[in-house]
């Protein structure tokens, strides 16, 4: 996780973005990161990545790359305003003792925004056309030596694949079906059996439900329905409700703040 410090929204690269210029709250953006993070401690160890001024978005540690065990894939961001996240990451990366595995410099990946670990069988969902782009599902499966399915966003709004998909315990997938063209979610029915997909509606979407974090039989989201907690329930995962309004303002909630460096 990476601290609050330069958090703000001072450009727009999202639809989230627009009309919120200027108006984070940074105080409440404090406490609501500290809530999550006093959160999540609970059930893992966090390490903290400092935060750099002029990189309002570094919050967002979750486009730092992807890990599995001791190797590293660095992110190549797309939009000019967060290429300055690179090196920063890749420092912090090395620094930290994961070895970082060779990226072409033409091909856009934004980390664990779109790129996922399902977490019943051993296979990447990858997300594609907006970010990253749809050649780094091959690089993937070929680094960690797992089959990788890549997924086309069709809806601006959900620009990353972490905005509206969330595999979880037990092999169930939470997502929203309308951010995907339909061929993708076929791909999603084909792996997935109707038992353990948990399809969100408007209203869980818009209030970025997905971009949760399952960790230890936890979930932690920033809004959810009644509904939607109540089949959370049922895969057997209890919500945790961590209110993050000021990070939404920039396209990003629980999922977004957050890397996991262990992965089952």
């Amino acid at each position: 996780m990476c601290a609050p410090d330069h958090f703000g929204v001072d450009y727009v690269i999202n639809p989230w973005m627009k009309g919120n210029e200027g108006r984070v709250d940074r105080a409440l953006a404090m406490r609501q990161w500290n809530d999550l993070k006093t959160a999540l401690a609970k059930h893992a160890d966090i390490l903290l990545i400092p935060p750099e001024k002029g990189l309002p978005d570094e919050v967002f540690t979750a486009n730092a790359g992807m890990v599995l065990g001791g190797r590293a894939v660095a992110s190549r961001f797309r939009e000019k305003e967060r290429q300055g996240e690179e090196p920063v990451f890749r420092a912090w990366f090395a620094a930290n003792g994961f070895k970082i595995a060779p990226w072409p410099q033409n091909v856009f990946f934004e980390g664990a925004g779109d790129a996922l670990f399902d977490r019943g069988k051993p296979l990447i969902w990858c997300g594609h056309g907006f970010r990253s782009d749809e050649r780094a599902a091959d690089l993937l499966a070929k680094i960690f030596a797992r089959r990788a399915v890549p997924l086309r966003l069709v809806d601006p709004r959900f620009y990353h694949m972490d905005t509206c998909l969330c595999p979880l315990a037990g092999g169930y997938l939470m997502y929203y079906p309308p951010a995907f063209e339909a061929e993708s979610r076929a791909k999603i029915e084909s792996e997935i059996a109707p038992g353990k997909r948990i399809a969100v509606g408007d209203e869980d979407a818009l209030a970025f439900a997905c971009n949760a974090v399952d960790l230890e039989g936890h979930i932690f989201l920033n809004q959810a329905t009644p509904a939607l907690q109540e089949k959370l329930r049922a895969a057997g995962l209890t919500p945790v409700i961590t209110p993050l309004s000021e990070f939404h303002k920039a396209g990003g909630t629980a999922k977004c703040l957050t890397l996991k460096l262990v992965e089952p």
